[in-house]
Parts: structure tokens; C-alpha cells; sequence
């Protein structure tokens, strides 16, 4: 992918860790699978949409509908986003949890 910025939006080259890759791909419902991995494409043309800093430079991805789906990543550089988990409102604290910890190891 080419990275741009083009006013003031800015293109982002998504990376996903094997342990994101296999939670999006092992969800139930082919429909939530397709929200999100539509979520993840508006990201990478700049479009964050709601997303809270949860701490360590790790950061939600909130999407209310179903279970309120909750996608995790950290931002290295200004063109790369790296996935490193999901989960749903029910798991939330678990999944941050687990975020947290990830992107520790990225940084060794």
C-alpha cells in the first residue's frame, strides 16, 4: 500500500498479529466478521472512527452493535497500525488486559 496524506487524512498500512487474525477469522457470525473487517478498511484510508486510548499507547476500536465489539491496536510511527486483539463488551477487561501485555513484547 501506498502511504498518503492527503488533507490532513492520513493512510495507514494495517498490520495484524496471528492472535487478531485468528479471533476475527473465529468469530460465529460471517456478518460481524464482514462489519469489522469493513472497520479495519475504513482505517486504513485514515478513518479511526471511535477509538479511546486505554493506556501503554494501546487503543479500542469501539463498535456498538451486537455484543459491542471491541477491536485492540497500537500505532508505530504515522503510517502503521498493528492489531493485537478483539473481543466484546463482556471480555473487555480480559482483552485489555491481553493488549496491554502485547504490545509490551513488540517492544522487545
Amino acid at each position: 500500500m501506498v502511504i498518503l496524506c492527503k488533507n490532513d487524512i492520513h493512510m495507514y498500512t494495517i498490520k495484524q498479529l496471528d492472535a487478531f487474525s485468528d479471533w476475527l477469522n473465529g468469530l460465529r457470525e460471517h456478518k460481524t466478521r464482514l462489519r469489522l473487517a469493513r472497520r479495519l478498511e475504513k482505517t486504513s484510508r485514515g478513518l479511526l472512527g471511535d477509538v479511546k486510548c486505554v493506556g501503554e499507547g494501546v487503543y479500542e476500536m469501539r463498535e456498538h452493535f451486537g455484543a459491542g465489539w471491541r477491536m485492540y491496536y497500537t500505532q508505530r510511527g504515522d503510517a502503521v497500525i498493528v492489531m493485537l486483539g478483539g473481543g466484546d463488551k463482556s471480555s473487555q477487561s480480559e482483552d485489555i488486559k491481553v493488549a496491554l501485555q502485547r504490545v509490551k513484547l513488540l517492544r522487545d
